[in-house]
């Protein structure tokens, strides 16, 4: 009998389920919860499924594409462990990719399955090449967390808010993995970081553009009639975190755990803009 369990480690459930709430998020935040169309609950758990199985199959690749360093530094996970061999894990991320691409054409537009095999590219090109690279590896990784809520704005078919979340979910996430590249400055030893290339200050210093970017950002939907009041009121709040996190705070380490913190409450904002 197969043991599964390596496999369904190699995927991370978790972190695909988390990736998923993407969905149900837009959704809210376009409907409230006053949802009568079947349609509409029966995209969204299709859009659910097809985020989970990219994502799988993204966990799965790092996994393959990290497996000699993770000799050393995580000898426990399935592929150097010996669990599952290189090869198959890599058909098993194919097959995951696949997966989310097939089921991205049961959708009755065009556009998401544009953006989930664009996103595969971006994934696959990332750990090819971009990874090491410092600055552009940051861009496609946040390029990706935004192009998540645009996906999901695509497949009911409303996509100027979603855009407006994925602009704010890009810029912050620049300012995080760019702080996240600072904390790691010492261990990056086989990168070229952006922190490495400019040093650290220089490197705080376009983090908080990217997050100042996000901040000026925010207020957007309300200005626009696309949320309430109460909507701003939270994501004020987000955008104090932000600039607390990067003017005031000195280490790297607790900066990013704080744009993270403020990307929750940011997210929240929209939840709540979209119940009231």
């Amino acid at each position: 009998m197969v043991d599964l369990k390596p496999m369904i480690k190699l995927m991370r459930p978790l972190n695909c389920s988390i990736s998923t709430l993407s969905i149900p998020i837009v959704m809210i935040t376009l409907y409230g919860l006053d949802i009568e169309c079947f349609e509409t609950v029966l995209v969204t758990i299709l859009g659910m499924l097809i985020v989970f199985f990219f994502t799988a199959g993204g966990n799965i690749l790092n996994d393959y594409m990290d497996r000699e360093t993770d000799e050393i530094n995580h000898p426990d996970r399935p592929i150097p462990s010996g669990e599952v061999s290189p090869k198959k894990a890599l058909m098993f991320s194919e097959v995951m990719f696949s997966v989310g691409i097939i089921l991205s054409f049961l959708l009755p537009l065009y556009l998401p399955q544009i953006i989930v095999i664009s996103a595969v590219t971006l994934l696959v090109a990332y750990e090819l090449r971009f990874k090491k690279e410092g600055f552009t590896g940051n861009l496609i990784i946040s390029g990706l967390t935004g192009m998540l809520f645009i996906f999901g704005g695509s497949i009911y078919g409303e996509l100027f808010l979603p855009i407006i979340l994925g602009i704010l979910a890009f810029l912050s996430t620049v300012g995080r993995e760019i702080m996240k590249d600072i904390q790691d400055l010492k261990g990056d030893l086989d990168r070229n970081t952006f922190p490495m290339k400019v040093g650290p200050e220089s490197a705080k210093r376009t983090a908080l553009l990217f997050v100042v970017f996000a901040v000026a950002l925010s207020p957007f939907p309300y200005i626009f009639g696309l949320l309430p009041i109460f909507y701003l009121g939270i994501v004020i709040i987000a955008d104090i975190i932000f600039i607390y996190s990067l003017l005031l705070l000195k280490s790297a380490e607790r900066t990013q755990k704080f744009i993270k913190l403020a990307m929750i409450v940011a997210l929240v904002a929209f939840l709540v803009g979209g119940l009231t």
